[in-house]
């Protein structure tokens, strides 16, 4: 089974809200997940960036990956 930690969309209409999760590969974009570790609102002002810092290691470490954007959030969270 391949995990990835990727964003889940949510929110109405033009106002876009996302969680990041940890699913199978398989699954689709917004279907099932193993785990909620954050969430990020670009809509608001500033963007808000939330990511459980301990459960996204863990999961690197046991060989989840994290997508192209998550990668740059996690960067992005770490700074602040």
């Amino acid at each position: 089974m391949a995990v990835k930690i990727r964003l889940k969309r949510m929110g109405a209409h033009k106002r876009p809200f996302y969680r990041v999760v940890v699913a199978d590969s398989r699954s689709p974009r917004d279907g099932r997940f193993i785990e909620e570790i954050g969430y990020y609102n670009p809509v608001s002002d500033p963007k808000i960036i939330k990511i459980d810092k301990e459960k996204a290691d863990k999961w690197i470490a046991n060989g989840a990956q994290p997508t192209e954007v998550v990668k740059k959030l996690l960067a992005k969270a770490e700074d602040k």
